[in-house]
């Protein structure tokens, strides 16, 4: 069975989002569609999914032309599609999240539970994906999460199953047992379709890789006849360095001394727990964990966006425990959010406005009663050129740059003053493989500055290649600190999944 997009043009308001696309796939085969955050690639399959109708183009099935004016006509189709945000009922049994909208009844239309059960197990069997059918959704771990969803599709007959970025959450035994499900899936006659940007995961799995940039299509290629340089060239139109380039580190004293910090939600529940650790001047610390670990609570609580319940933090010598964010700052701490639009820029505002938004305040850039937007429109110049911000104009809207360039504009205000110590939490999110690699380039310069640098990602790659030593969050605590030279990203993932690699010290 082959399903076959051709001229797919897909327009929102002042943006194309897909710009006369052709792609095809049919069962029984891998395709990976590359590219970033903003190429295109969701918007495509939300098209095949019928959740968009294109403006332009049409869809074939076997050559034969479909419309889909809904996701019900994508699935009665034989499409499916897991999301990358999964869409599970948190109070909900296993059997009862995987039958919900086709339900099995019994007398008077009661839901025939052992009915479900049974179809969950069936399915479950076939395809090795081992689920409880009575297990809770909110007790299971995101891996088994996942496997709920492919249950729901398989359950509705999918021929061709679509996955949003599916890796994003996993943690590498899961990752390595997520592949073992796809090729399950081909050899049982599915086709797959493997929306990502991770270079090493497409090329492992893929029968064949599309390349998409700015809404097209700009490259195909198969696995076995190209590389992880090939593809991140087509994907950002120039050569790109993929190994962080850095040397060994020789830290000294303590810069950031972390002790017993302990967080805590307002409904009570404890989200970071106890939390010892220090980060020294000339160093990189690299915090790994699968989101919601307590990772974003436990950078809160250190940039002053949240108070701590117990414990302190200490910089420079200086207790900063109680201290505002300006405090911090002031005291020499620059902080890159994790959430760059919520956290770290006024999209509204300019560029100029924005790399001025954490010192409007000083007398570089203020008389007290005005500020001097000579000053900080020079000053903005500077930074465009000297962080290699793209934009035509300073004065235009932050809301008008591309996502990697929003980063450039945050990193270039928190890093272009005298700093003691870098917080930098999910600095490449979504960004392109070139404005990672200048990302990176930044920090390690920091380091070798003289300062000291914490860096908090969900991407192992990044804190395993970046950092000079590594931290692992799991349910809110540390239960790893280990050299990343001397250990390997699977003994990190058992760590991230609260387990232990064999011969660990306890």
């Amino acid at each position: 069975m082959k399903f076959e997009l051709r001229g797919i043009t897909k327009r929102f308001p002042g943006v194309v989002a897909n710009d006369g696309v052709n792609l095809h796939v049919s069962t029984g085969e891998v395709l990976a569609l590359i590219g970033e955050n903003g190429a295109g690639k969701s918007t495509l399959m939300n098209v095949l999914y019928g959740l968009y109708r294109a403006d332009e183009g049409e869809l074939l099935i076997d050559g034969k032309p479909s419309h889909f004016s809904s996701p019900a006509d994508a699935i009665a189709a034989g499409i499916g599609m897991v999301h990358q945000h999964f869409m599970l009922v948190p109070v909900m049994t296993v059997a009862e999240n995987v039958v919900l909208g086709v339900e099995p009844t019994g007398r008077f239309g009661s839901l025939d539970i052992d009915e479900a059960r049974r179809m969950v197990r069936e399915v479950s069997d076939k395809y090795s994906l081992e689920l409880d059918p009575d297990a809770v959704i909110e007790d299971l771990s995101v891996g088994v999460r996942q496997r709920v969803e492919i249950v729901k599709v398989l359950m509705r007959d999918a021929k061709i199953v679509v996955f949003d970025e599916p890796t994003a959450v996993l943690t590498p035994s899961e990752i390595l047992e997520f592949f073992e499900i796809v090729r399950s899936l081909v050899a049982a006659g599915r086709g797959v379709i493997f929306i990502t940007h991770k270079l090493k995961e497409a090329l492992s799995v893929a029968d064949r890789i599309n390349v998409l940039r700015r809404g097209k299509v700009v490259g195909e290629a198969l696995p076995k006849n190209t590389s992880e340089s090939q593809i991140a060239e087509m994907m950002v139109g120039r050569a790109v360095q993929l190994v962080v380039d850095k040397t060994e580190a020789v830290p000294r004293e303590s810069m950031l001394d972390v002790r017993n910090v302990t967080v805590v939600e307002p409904d009570g529940r404890v989200v970071v727990d106890d939390v010892t650790f220090e980060v020294r001047v000339g160093e990189i610390v690299g915090v790994a964990g699968v989101q919601g670990n307590g990772q974003t609570e436990l950078v809160e609580a250190i940039a002053g966006l949240r108070r701590a319940a117990s414990g302190s933090i200490v910089l420079g010598g200086r207790d900063i425990t109680t201290d505002s964010p300006r405090e911090r700052h002031e005291a020499g701490m620059a902080h890159i959010p994790e959430d760059r639009q919520r956290q770290g820029l006024v999209t509204d505002l300019s560029i100029v406005e924005n790399l001025v938004l954490t010192r409007y305040h000083d007398s570089e850039f203020s008389s007290g009663i005005r500020m001097k937007w000579d000053v900080a429109k020079t000053r903005a110049k500077e930074l465009v050129a000297a962080y290699d911000i793209r934009t035509t104009d300073p004065a235009q809207p932050a809301s008008t740059l591309s996502g990697g360039n929003q980063q450039k504009v945050i990193v270039a205000r928190e890093l272009s003053r005298e700093i003691r110590l870098a917080v930098a939490a999910q600095p490449t999110r979504g960004i392109d493989v070139g404005s990672i690699e200048y990302v990176h380039a930044q920090i390690v310069k920091e380091r070798d500055a003289g300062r000291a640098v914490l860096v908090v990602s969900t991407e192992l790659d990044e804190v395993m290649s970046l950092a000079d030593r590594v931290l692992v969050m799991y349910r809110g605590r540390i239960v790893a600190d280990v050299d990343p030279k001397k250990v390997s990203h699977m003994d990190i993932g058992l760590y991230m999944a609260g387990s232990r690699p064999s011969g660990a010290v306890a």
